[in-house]
């Protein structure tokens, strides 16, 4: 199932997105159609939930470990991005002025449905609403010189996800790629992680309360690279979907 959020008469609003056509539900978890629905091209897609933070995995595929010539991590890496470094699907990366080295990290995420508060691995999996498309946009001349990441990953528009949340998803077993100006500059599999989603929700609940709507993101595969305005960058996952930007 195929859970958008929407802009549409001037107001936003969840649905199901299906054959065209979006049916109005009543929420992030409250899937019950309300009777009303309308062609998907009337509407916006907005990024699929509304998180109070992004928490992000950090070298967690095994073949991005190898690329960097990193030891695996002992326990999962984690960080955090702003809510207000969200952006739409369909939106523009901005570059800020005081980068010149802005780069694409194509991701897989999951979307938090309830509180989620010190559970174990098999508790996490019935909190996750589903999973989505996630570019981790990152500004790497300033990652090195803070030699810290939150200037680097926490601009506005660093983080567009969607274009929709994927309710029945294999997260163990999926293509990722990346696609910069219609080039595949990424590609592996969710196989590789060296965390699953279930653990490193899990882990995060251990340190923080995840709250509906959150987002965990679960690290990027080799290939990461530079964009420059005027550029397209789209994030591709089997079995969810694509999530297409442009940098300007």
């Amino acid at each position: 199932m195929r859970l958008v959020r929407f802009h549409r008469d001037g107001s936003a609003g969840y649905g199901i997105l299906n054959d065209g056509k979006i049916t109005v539900v009543g929420g992030l978890t409250d899937h019950a159609p309300t009777g009303e629905s309308f062609p998907a091209e009337s509407a916006r897609l907005l990024a699929p939930s509304v998180p109070t933070k992004i928490v992000c995995g950090g070298l967690n595929y095994r073949d991005h470990a190898a690329e960097m010539k990193l030891p695996i991590p002992e326990e999962p890496v984690i960080f955090i991005k702003p809510s207000t470094a969200v952006l739409d699907p369909g939106g523009d990366i901005i570059c800020p002025p005081s980068s010149k080295q802005v780069e694409y990290e194509g991701e897989l995420a999951a979307v938090i449905g309830c509180e989620t508060k010190s559970v174990t691995p098999a508790e996490a999996r019935k909190c996750i609403v589903g999973y989505t498309c996630l570019n981790d946009v990152t500004a790497r001349d300033l990652q090195r010189k803070d030699g810290q990441w939150t200037r680097a990953k926490s601009f506005d528009t660093f983080c567009p996800f969607g274009p929709w949340i994927e309710t029945e998803f294999d997260p163990g077993n999926a293509v990722i790629e990346t696609v910069l100006n219609g080039k595949v500059v990424q590609s592996s599999n969710t196989s590789n992680l060296i965390w699953a989603v279930d653990v490193l929700v899990s882990f995060i609940s251990q340190v923080m309360t995840l709250h509906p709507g959150d987002v965990v993101t679960t690290g990027t595969p080799p290939g990461i690279g530079p964009m420059k305005p005027g550029d397209e960058v789209e994030v591709r996952i089997a079995g969810i979907g694509s999530l297409v930007n442009k940098v300007k």
